[in-house]
């Protein structure tokens, strides 16, 4: 292998890490299908109710933006590692140019020196791909935080006195819903928030130390 390809391979597998999908993405438009056939439901359970928190918060304008500022993220993310990448695999061409010219002590130093740039890429990549999810996970808590006192606003106002996850259920009367009541709660309070990338490679402040004990 030459020091062209083992540069781009590890790079390649470093840049191919961040490829972080926010979990309420939208996924590209599928083709329309078939119209289902109708049912006819019964009655709807007195005080039975369900909710989809996924579809809530997918449909919401909040969800909508946390999913729009991550992607904004990731490209962020992705545009800081090719560049990286682009420089290594540039050095590595250059180099793989001078082989016939350079003695062999300069050839493997030079080599090594590269393979630590790409090593580091790698661990870079890996760490912004943790960094992606932790604000992720992160912005999405603070839409269900949030969300939650909405929930039990729209169950009080439905006279529920049981409420199910709708996702786990295969058919129920369109009825017994209040997905939709929450949506409309949700982007009456709240329609975006600031948020950033979280940066896990910051040291984290050292707990004050405890006082001493009084000597007696």
């Amino acid at each position: 292998m030459t020091f062209k390809t083992l540069a781009t391979a590890a790079c390649a597998a470093a840049v191919a890490l961040t490829g972080a999908t926010p979990a309420f993405a939208q996924a590209p438009a599928a083709a329309p299908a078939a119209a289902a056939p109708q049912v006819a439901h019964g009655a709807p359970i007195t005080g039975l109710c369900v909710v989809s928190i996924e579809n809530a918060i997918g449909a919401s304008t909040v969800g909508k933006y946390v999913n729009t500022r991550l992607q904004q993220l990731v490209g962020q993310v992705n545009a800081e590692l090719s560049a990286e990448r682009t420089a290594i695999d540039n050095d590595a061409k250059a180099l793989e140019g001078q082989r016939a010219t350079l003695d062999q002590n300069a050839l493997e130093q030079r080599a090594a020196a590269l393979q630590v740039r790409a090593n580091a890429l790698q661990r870079k990549a890996q760490l912004r791909d943790r960094e992606i999810q932790a604000t992720e996970q992160k912005a999405f808590n603070r839409v269900g935080t949030e969300m939650e006192p909405l929930i039990r606003q729209a169950y009080q106002a439905k006279g529920c006195s049981v409420l199910l996850n709708r996702n786990s259920i295969i058919l129920g009367n369109p009825a017994s819903d209040i997905t939709q009541q929450v949506v409309t709660a949700l982007n009456a309070k709240i329609t975006q928030f600031t948020f950033d990338r979280e940066r896990l490679d910051q040291p984290q402040p050292a707990a004050p130390a405890a006082a001493a004990a009084p000597r007696r």
